[in-house]
């Protein structure tokens, strides 16, 4: 039963991290113009926890784990492969999706008006412009394919740390949102399309997590356990400075995203400190 109730709880955060496209996207159609320091702070903010439980907490994990079963020297090998290994799988996910199609690039709001003053030039090719939207949505869902088996795996072995993620990728996800809908409403011209697009392709994150475990489900073992945390500490750090530190300084001053980046690894390490027993 706890097993099954650990894995209700590890889904139930992956599919709040997905979800919270859907904020970014009604954000994108409600606000004004965008709140660029803001955006720039969280995303900076959401890098410094990726990238400091990735080498702190989830690495030291995997090569506890590994090292206990393969002992000293295989052990560490297999934990930075598998990190690395992690790393290779995202960049080629980004590598395959064109950057036209790549819902990571760093949109504003203010997009928004641009594309309506520019509708009545594209509206005879519908057809095409459909496509496009429907390329985009699977881009998207490509790329968020590895992040929920990341927040999965997390929540699963660890449901602390699994929180610290969840909130972490729902941060990064917010901005996404709105990446994702400025793009499908050129495409569409149609708001509620592009909405319904953003949030679906949120539900890429819990399928990610709900696929990669129905598949590794029969092969589970404390290996498997510790080659798949090394290789999502690999995702996050490579999703932290390829996709959000490059967006936050598209989005604000260099300064801020540093400060959020900073600030995120100080909550970070707080919060997994007071999470640790007296000796």
């Amino acid at each position: 039963m706890d097993n099954i109730n650990n894995v209700l709880f590890a889904f139930a955060l992956t599919l709040f991290a997905g979800l919270s496209t859907g904020v970014g996207s009604a954000l994108a159609f409600w606000a004004k113009q965008t709140n660029t320091r803001f955006l720039s702070v969280s995303m900076g903010f959401s890098a410094g926890v990726m990238i400091y439980v990735s080498f702190v907490e989830i690495f030291a994990e995997a090569k506890r784990i590994l090292t206990n079963e393969w002992g000293a020297h295989a052990g560490s090998w297999g934990t930075v492969g598998a990190f690395f290994a992690g790393m290779a799988l995202i960049a080629v996910i980004d590598k395959l999706v064109p950057s036209e199609g790549n819902p990571h690039e760093a949109h504003s709001i203010e997009e928004m008006s641009e594309v309506e003053r520019e509708q009545s030039e594209l509206r005879h090719d519908m057809r095409a412009l459909h496509h496009t939207g429907i390329f985009t949505a699977i881009a998207i869902a490509i790329h968020n394919f590895p992040e929920g088996l990341a927040t999965f795996t997390a929540a699963l072995v660890e449901p602390n740390l699994g929180i610290a993620i969840a909130i972490a990728i729902a941060i990064h996800n917010i901005p996404e949102g709105i990446a994702v809908s400025v793009p499908i409403f050129y495409s569409t011209g149609n708001r509620k399309k592009a909405f319904l697009y953003s949030f679906l392709s949120g539900l890429a994150e819990p399928a990610g997590a709900l696929i990669g475990y129905l598949i590794l489900m029969p092969f589970f073992s404390p290996a498997i356990f510790g080659m798949l945390f090394a290789a999502v500490a690999g995702i996050m750090v490579f999703i932290s400075f390829d996709e959000l530190l490059p967006a936050a300084e598209k989005y604000g001053e260099h300064h801020l995203s540093i400060y959020g980046l900073i600030c995120g690894m100080v909550v970070m390490a707080i919060s997994l400190l007071l999470f640790v027993q007296k000796g």
